[in-house]
């Protein structure tokens, strides 16, 4: 491959144009093989998965469960059964909320979340320790996003039942040392909950190394469709846990007072499943492993990482925040523009065709911490050129003359 050949671009049909995609870490582009695999579903066996034994239904059953497989293979679970298909990461987290957090906490209890979290792995806990009792404490992070070591000791303590921290910051593009938390998390007798949002699309991720007890991923971030999400759970720990919904699906038999729930793990699948995104989700992580690798993934982004922040560089007014090694920051730029609101700064790049992100990227502690009210992100990907980074680097150039500011 030369040195600047994308050889994936071809496979996202949305690309085609003239569009300069830099917003991935909201939502990825999707190759035409988990169109296709959507698309195969509902035109060759649409019928509603695990209820009927006519053919239609047995092939779209087995196609949601291969996609479970599949799953299970790229977390490298123990166990398909460990693995539950929800809407989202964000589901997935209150998922293990309301079932494990509202059951097993109490008044004295204390929940650890990292100062960085996304809301999604937030919320869910300032509503268990409301509900609860417990107590909701922070891991702080360093300028750049890092944890030490002794801020990781000193904020999880022997009262601390549940620790949530994301593997990557959707903000700062940081990665957590998320195998010192959780054991620190588990010397101290508590859980781990780790959202792999931002992580499962740049770096291979085996739970069973990690010891997690739970983790969270949405498949639209990774080239998934939208609507389809998974939570990885230890097997001995959801079999403890009652259902997050109730209803069709979900049980075993149902009586005038009473229900048995389905074993594992349809327990936590309650309706008619998304089979379809499931099949799309199955085809997005064979596409990543097969066609693309996390070898050469990690190399490209890096690579248009490094050039991004090269160009970036000398802007008048311009702060780049997190880490300073651009192979530390997972494709992730977040950043401020002098007297501009990100939201100008969106808008400029916009009408130059370039899509980024503005706003607080749904982690207000963070952006408070770091005193920064708001901030523009460029997020990048596989699809992503050297022509896009540099026509991006060429609009932000622009952003103040065009807003009167003269440089």
């Amino acid at each position: 491959m030369a040195d600047w050949e994308n050889p994936w671009r071809k496979d996202f049909p949305l690309l085609n144009g003239d569009t300069v995609y830099l917003d991935t870490a909201a939502t990825a582009q999707k190759p035409s093989c988990v169109l296709e695999a959507e698309r195969s579903f509902y035109e060759t066996c649409n019928a509603n998965p695990l209820r009927g034994f006519y053919a239609l239904s047995v092939e779209a059953t087995r196609r949601y469960e291969e996609a479970r497989q599949t799953v299970q293979k790229f977390l490298h679970a123990r166990k398909s059964t460990e693995i539950i298909f929800t809407r989202n990461a964000t589901e997935s987290l209150n998922l293990v909320a309301y079932s494990y957090g509202l059951n097993r906490l109490k008044p004295g209890d204390e929940i650890v979340a990292a100062i960085s979290e996304h809301h999604s792995n937030l919320l869910p806990w300032q509503m268990v320790a409301r509900q609860t009792g417990a107590r909701l404490r922070f891991l702080e992070c360093g300028p750049e996003g890092e944890f030490s070591s002794q801020s990781i000791r000193e904020a999880i303590g022997p009262r601390v039942k549940l620790v949530a921290a994301a593997q990557v910051s959707n903000v700062l593009g940081a990665v957590n040392p998320l195998e010192e938390i959780i054991a620190r998390a588990h010397a101290q007798g508590a859980v781990a909950v780790v959202d792999a949002a931002q992580s499962a699309p740049h770096m291979p991720i085996d739970v069973a190394a990690l010891d997690a007890d739970f983790l969270a991923f949405s498949g639209h971030k990774i080239m998934g469709p939208m609507g389809i999400g998974i939570l990885y759970g230890k097997e001995e720990l959801l079999e403890k846990m009652p259902p997050f919904l109730t209803g069709g699906e979900m049980i075993d038999a149902v009586h005038r007072d009473h229900a048995v729930w389905a074993p594992l793990p349809h327990k936590f699948e309650a309706g008619t499943v998304n089979a379809a995104g499931a099949a799309g989700l199955g085809a997005a992580l064979r596409y990543l492993q097969e066609s693309v690798g996390f070898d050469r993934l990690q190399r490209w982004t890096e690579k248009l990482t490094a050039l991004a922040v090269e160009e970036m560089t000398g802007i008048p007014g311009l702060r780049l925040l997190g880490p300073k090694a651009p192979e530390k920051r997972s494709g992730i730029l977040t950043f401020t523009l002098e007297g501009v609101h990100p939201h100008d700064v969106a808008a400029v790049l916009d009408a130059d065709g370039i899509a980024v992100r503005a706003g607080h990227h749904c982690a207000q502690p963070l952006m408070e911490y770091l005193k920064v009210p708001a901030a523009t992100r460029a997020s990048i990907y596989l699809y992503n050129t050297e022509e896009d980074i540099r026509r991006f680097a060429g609009s932000l150039r622009q952003v103040r003359r065009k807003m009167g500011y003269g440089a």
